[in-house]
């Protein structure tokens, strides 16, 4: 046999000569339906690319967490959109984890209340649908008392059909230096976590990591704000005629999105992580009472850093899905990135641009949480020598 034979003979060049061939398949269809669209948009006179996002956008957004009005151009409408996706995504994300935590936790619980409780839970939110969900929630919120008889849940804090009314810095500027040192706080808890651990596995002496990075997060910023003359002047809301004046808002649309989001999500990750804790040997929770160990500690010292090697791969696809779900916001009228999109291709006629646009940016964002999460994975993988 010829070295000629034996190189196409190659099962790594076969390989590679079929995932060519696929790839360049893919490459020609694609071709072929973009060329095939321009072509067929053409002919009907309908525009084509992307300069309509230059143009004035014409339309209001309720809620922003840009500076905004109806004479930006439809890009900006498009960050403003993007933003009000990632923060309602980021917020849910957080109290899912935590509220999965807590009940995949409980599941597991000896006592029988708690444990049913988690099992109804898991049960009920994960066998209806997230629309339902939303809209049962925006209702929830559409029957509370109006701002005139609104409760306050606590001083300045209230709760009405218009959303959470809560008191905000009436100088912003005058706490920069204090958000910096909340800023160098963290940075130094960060450091100091990996010094301790990196202490730990080579002495075996413990570092009391709580209580300092306790006084770097709060310590720090405590005293840039008593320096700064503790400038705490507050534009608190006030009861004016049928609404509030003053003061911050939480709408309805995003509150609702965001329970939503996260109590259905939740009952997923509760799920993943009880798979997670089961999935550790017995003998390690044996092992850590054997040694005076409390449940508790043995719950967080032993069994939850080795479940999260089975928890974190599936807790992936939770974070994508809820980033992904959060375009039902449509359906009770929070401005995410869909709804803008929407209005736009609706003013525009460009359909085709607005959802590459959309596709595009979800594309990205999934894009983004998976290389996190894959890098989190890595490093909580066994190292074997």
């Amino acid at each position: 046999m010829t070295n000629v034979t034996r190189f196409l003979n190659s099962a790594q060049v076969r390989g590679w000569f079929y995932q060519g061939l696929v790839v360049s398949a893919a490459a020609l269809t694609g071709w072929y339906l973009v060329s095939n669209t321009l072509t067929n948009l053409a002919k009907r006179g309908v525009a084509t690319g992307f300069d309509f996002l230059g143009r004035e956008a014409g339309f209001e957004i309720g809620e922003s967490l840009l500076a905004y009005s109806a004479a930006d151009t439809y890009l900006k409408a498009f960050a403003v959109g993007l933003l009000n996706t990632l923060a309602v995504s980021a917020a849910a994300v957080v109290l899912a984890s935590v509220l999965g935590l807590l009940v995949g936790v409980g599941r597991l619980s000896s006592n029988w209340m708690v444990g049913r409780f988690a099992t109804v839970y898991v049960e009920s939110v994960r066998n209806v649908p997230l629309l339902l969900q939303l809209i049962v929630w925006y209702a929830i919120i559409g029957r509370l008392p109006s701002p005139r008889t609104a409760p306050e849940l606590l001083p300045n804090l209230f709760l009405s059909n218009r959303g959470i009314k809560y008191p905000t810095l009436a100088d912003p500027g005058s706490h920069t230096p204090t958000l910096l040192a909340l800023a160098a706080g963290i940075a130094a808890t960060v450091v100091l976590v990996r010094w301790a651990r990196r202490r730990r596995e080579t002495t075996g002496k413990p570092f009391p990591t709580l209580p300092a990075a306790a006084a770097l997060v709060l310590g720090l910023p405590l005293a840039a704000f008593l320096l700064n003359g503790a400038p705490l002047a507050l534009d608190a809301p006030v009861r004016e005629g049928f609404d509030f004046a003053g003061g911050g808002t939480v709408s309805p649309e995003f509150t609702a999105l965001f329970i939503g989001l996260s109590v259905y999500t939740a009952g997923f990750i509760a799920e993943i992580v009880r798979s997670g804790i089961l999935a550790v040997p017995h003998g390690q929770t044996e092992a850590g009472l054997a040694l005076g160990l409390k449940p508790g500690q043995v719950l967080r010292l032993i069994i939850l850093p080795q479940a999260l090697r089975v928890i974190v791969p599936p807790l992936t696809s939770q974070y994508l899905n809820l980033t992904k779900n959060s375009s039902l916001a449509v359906a009770i009228g929070y401005p995410d990135l869909v709804s803008v999109s929407n209005t736009s291709a609706n003013q525009t006629g460009q359909v085709v641009e607005a959802v590459a646009l959309m596709m595009a940016v979800y594309l990205v964002i999934s894009l983004a949480i998976s290389t996190y999460m894959n890098w989190y994975n890595r490093k909580l993988s066994l190292v074997t020598r």
